[in-house]
């Protein structure tokens, strides 16, 4: 089974990432729940490397590896962009506010923390790697 891509930094390769994700994860015979909560995070992930680190450049690329060791779902996406996400930096968002006020966007990284067991993040010069894992089991 095929557990790695490439994709250029164009929004229309989100569903080719999600449907990859889908069909390497089928073979886990998870619940609809859990398979859609895992694509759901690595979309959001990419989509916002996509659109935030590398401006939508189709000439950049992200590579995707997936695997599955002692039933934990893993995922590398990394990419060679100049700017890199900092987990310090990160505030959680206040959702009731979010709610109130009808903004829009800012809790895509929440909800990410939430579904996923762990996220990490890691630069390298301009070699950035994103790494989340789910316990499938």
């Amino acid at each position: 089974m095929k557990n790695a891509i490439r994709i250029s930094c164009n929004r229309s390769n989100l569903k080719v990432v999600r449907d990859f994700v889908s069909t390497y994860l089928a073979a886990y015979s998870l619940s609809d729940l859990h398979l859609n909560q895992i694509v759901l995070a690595v979309d959001e992930v990419v989509a916002n490397l996509i659109i935030h680190a590398n401006s939508e450049d189709d000439t950049q690329h992200l590579d995707l590896r997936l695997n599955v060791d002692n039933q934990v779902f893993g995922i590398e996406i990394e990419d060679d962009s100049k700017s890199s996400y900092t987990p310090s930096s990160y505030r959680e968002p206040d959702l009731h506010e979010h709610i109130r006020t009808g903004k829009k966007g800012g809790v895509g990284m929440a909800l990410v923390n939430r579904i996923m067991d762990r996220v990490e993040f890691s630069t390298t010069g301009a070699h950035n790697v994103c790494r989340l894992y789910k316990k499938i089991a």
